[in-house]
């Protein structure tokens, strides 16, 4: 189990865990004490609408440490793991000391293992990938990805269904292949600490349930209500939980007793596939339980 007294003050530290884990607090702790800047590593941080309802830092948190990569991405921009892995290359190669931390394995994964270089998707096949999905479901994307990609990707996540079948699409090629003629990596795990926080699940559930109940005393409702205006369900920055939800009952679909609850379900359903996915993709990095 991992002990920050073991830590060494020059080491790259890379924070992963399900969302409510406690990761932010964790790195905190580590610069207070050995010093360092701490780097998003969440897909949805990345976006500036979003800071109660995706859990960014508090403007607290960003004074009392360096943060980098967070909200400075436009809510309608598109914004992948090879804009991240761009974005994040020449904070690791400047020499201060990162504190990677988030929950996008992906993420991590392209960080520590290499990301294959793919062509970008053409957006007009984006948008046929849109529609297809909005009348048909994710499923008739699915059915149409070879038993080799199926068996790379988390078939249960949408997004990586659907980027899945854009690639197979634009390319001619599945992903699979694309993905194993990968470059070097970046910060292999051998040159830093990798951190994946361990959590029980009932424990995690109840964070969930008091974090959301939190995000609305600090102002999440007035954000989604910000965000109404254009509001698209499309966008990637859409997708933080929480936010359809809090949308939809803005328009008077939902209740806010319902819309939490849905949020909450939503959440523990992502936490979830985070666990399962860290548990798939990460067993050689060092647990952490801090319950």
């Amino acid at each position: 189990m991992f002990e920050i007294n073991k830590l060494s003050s020059e080491q790259p530290v890379l924070i992963a865990g399900p969302t409510a884990s406690g990761k932010s607090a964790l790195a905190l702790e580590i610069v207070a004490r050995q010093g360092g800047v701490i780097v998003n590593a969440d897909a949805l941080q990345v976006y500036n609408n979003w800071r109660v309802l995706s859990a960014r830092p508090s403007e607290e948190d960003e004074a009392a440490a360096p943060h980098l990569l967070y909200g400075y991405i436009d809510k309608t921009q598109e914004y992948s793991v090879g804009h991240w892995l761009k974005d994040v290359k020449p904070l690791i190669k400047k020499g201060d000391r990162p504190i990677i931390v988030g929950g996008t394995g992906l993420y991590f994964k392209a960080l520590t293992d290499g990301l294959a270089e793919i062509p970008p998707t053409p957006p007009a096949l984006r948008s046929k990938a849109n529609q297809r999905v909005a009348e048909h479901g994710i499923d008739a994307l699915r059915s149409e990805l070879d038993a080799r990609t199926l068996e790379r990707i988390d078939v249960l996540n949408p997004m990586r269904v659907q980027r899945a079948w854009e690639v197979q699409t634009a390319t001619g090629r599945p992903l699979w292949q694309w993905q194993d003629e990968t470059p070097a990596p970046i910060l292999p795990l051998g040159d830093c600490m990798p951190i994946l926080f361990d959590v029980d699940k009932d424990w995690l559930n109840a964070r969930i349930s008091k974090r959301f109940d939190m995000m609305l005393q600090k102002g999440a409702l007035a954000e989604a209500q910000a965000n109404l205006p254009n509001w698209d369900p499309s966008l990637p920055s859409s997708k933080a939980i929480g936010a359809p939800e809090l949308i939809a009952h803005l328009q008077g679909d939902l209740t806010l007793d319902k819309a939490r609850d849905l949020s909450n379900i939503a959440t523990r359903q992502y936490a979830k596939r985070q666990r399962t996915w860290f548990r798939s993709k990460m067993a050689a990095w060092t647990k952490y339980s801090p319950a």
